[in-house]
């Protein structure tokens, strides 16, 4: 960003007044119902904790490694520059337009309520596929593991998981600010659970505390198992970053829940991905200069584990796992929140069935309970249709990783179409002349990321959980929402009409 636009938007003008966010809540045609009490550091570390590199990590290591070798962690700074230029259009969008339901109203403001809807149900299928996927088939095993049950039965892990999934709602429930704290705290795990173990590796690898056979070559080493063709191979070990630093704009569902959050927003977003793109490749480093045998550890199902096994005493395993365990967990915390303020967010302009329900928000916490306990329902349902499935991660996971760059490609767009308009509403962040570069480069980026996470074989389970999840909105569409829409009883107000 230049000289000029950076005085552009630290400029007196770009100041928002403390009221601000209220009157823009008036403009929108809403009125003040959730508390605001998150500052800035809850801000990112929400983002932080939802992006998560130790699960990212923890899960997706064992993709690269099988498709591009050791070397595919290279693959994760280009996606992390990438996903960071991402998070600039969510900066801008979330000074701009800082209110709950964030993919939802950006669009539907931006373009129109039918496409604000899509893109919001969206949004509710991203967040109603990955955590269930987590906890069934790693977090809730990894759980009965640090008990000593090293093989449990199938009904005993679906029970944890349905138990695990039940208390963030709990969490959510009580209030925000716990929900918060548990985020909080999940900034140091992630960094404890990543960075701390992988550089301890690295200098018992470095020490020569047990033997292994690589050098600092192995960074570069692309033996890998399926020996496909170099670009298909680089590709596919590229989602290793694509897959784990996504999820960040949950920060800006949270807009009306942040106290002033036209600079916490922004700032949050930038700084946890930025955070999480650095920290998460030192770890990765560690983590790989340690492998003690690029054949065992790429048949392994979970290569950080066996890694961390060759090097660490147990006790010290069971630690790493239980910093593992504690940020999926936060996964959820963030998910379960978020969700349910996107779901509040809909339906408080009558686009969801049973809308009058789930707009509700219980004034002893100032939190919507109704939609926390409806998702939540869905998101056990949606659990239950994976563990049904041959391969509960691969259908749901996979969903999990398309459907943000889904959201990314669409919120793009629609900033594209009101790019001038948006100028006009007041801000502390703004990318000035570089904005159609930005967008110009997310569009093809995010198309790419979808082209390679929707063709391969591998995937086409979850692009059919995509395609249900599309079908059941646009089944809600035909058949009751669009006379809504046509009698105004539904939809939001343009952009325009935020301009002051």
């Amino acid at each position: 960003m230049s000289a000029e636009d950076q005085a552009r938007v630290a400029s007196p003008d770009s100041v928002v007044a403390p009221d601000a966010e209220e009157a823009l809540l008036a403009r929108a045609g809403y009125k003040p119902e959730l508390r605001r009490s998150l500052r800035f550091f809850s801000m990112f570390a929400i983002a932080f904790s939802i992006i998560s590199i130790t699960t990212g990590i923890f899960l997706n290591y064992s993709f690269g490694l099988t498709h591009w070798g050791p070397a595919s962690i290279w693959t994760w700074p280009i996606v992390g520059v990438g996903n960071l230029i991402i998070a600039l259009v969510v900066a801008e969008l979330g000074t701009r337009i800082p209110l709950a339901g964030y993919a939802y109203q950006w669009s539907a403001r931006l373009v129109n309520s039918t496409y604000g809807y899509f893109v919001g149900c969206a949004g509710l299928l991203y967040m109603s596929v990955g955590g269930g996927a987590i906890m069934l088939t790693v977090a809730s095993p990894l759980l009965l593991s640090e008990f000593n049950d090293d093989h449990p039965g199938a009904r005993l892990v679906l029970g944890v998981t349905f138990l695990l999934m039940l208390l963030p709602v709990i969490i959510n429930i009580i209030s925000i600010q716990v929900a918060a704290r548990v985020n909080n705290v999940a900034v140091f795990t992630e960094i404890v659970g990543t960075v701390v173990f992988g550089v301890l590796l690295f200098v018992l690898w470095a020490v020569k505390d047990k033997p292994t056979p690589y050098g600092f070559g192995i960074l570069g080493n692309t033996t890998n198992i399926y020996h496909d063709p170099a670009l298909y191979s680089f590709a596919l070990a590229g989602l290793l970053g694509a897959f784990t630093l996504v999820g960040f704009e949950l920060a800006a569902d949270m807009s009306e829940d942040a106290v002033d959050p036209r600079r916490s927003v922004p700032r949050g977003v930038i700084w946890a991905v930025a955070g999480s793109a650095i920290l998460g490749m030192i770890a990765l480093i560690g983590f790989t200069v340690a492998i003690p045998s690029i054949s065992a550890v790429e048949s392994s199902g979970l290569p950080l584990l066996a890694i961390a096994s060759y090097w660490l005493p147990s006790w010290l395993v069971k630690v790493f796992i239980a910093f593992v365990i504690f940020s999926m967990f936060a996964i959820l915390v963030v998910g379960a929140g978020a969700q349910a303020r996107l779901g509040y967010s809909m339906a408080r302009d009558n686009m969801l069935p049973f809308s009058g329900q789930l707009r509700k928000v219980y004034a002893g916490t100032q939190t919507p309970i109704v939609s926390l306990l409806v998702f939540a329902v869905i998101d056990i349902g949606v659990t239950w249709y994976g563990y049904l499935q041959s391969s509960a991660f691969a259908t749901l996971v996979g969903a999990t990783a398309i459907i943000p760059y889904i959201i990314y490609f669409l919120i793009t767009a629609g900033y594209a179409f009101k790019r001038r308009t948006l100028d006009s509403i007041p801000g502390v962040f703004s990318l000035g002349r570089w904005a159609w570069p930005v967008i110009i480069f997310v569009l093809v980026y995010s198309a790419l990321i979808m082209f390679v996470l929707a063709a391969p074989a591998i995937f086409h389970s979850s692009d059919r959980v995509v395609l249900y999840g599309a079908g059941l909105a646009l089944l809600w569409y035909v058949c009751a929402l669009v006379w809504r829409l046509r009698r105004g009883t539904a939809g939001v107000k343009p952009v325009e009409e935020l301009v002051d």
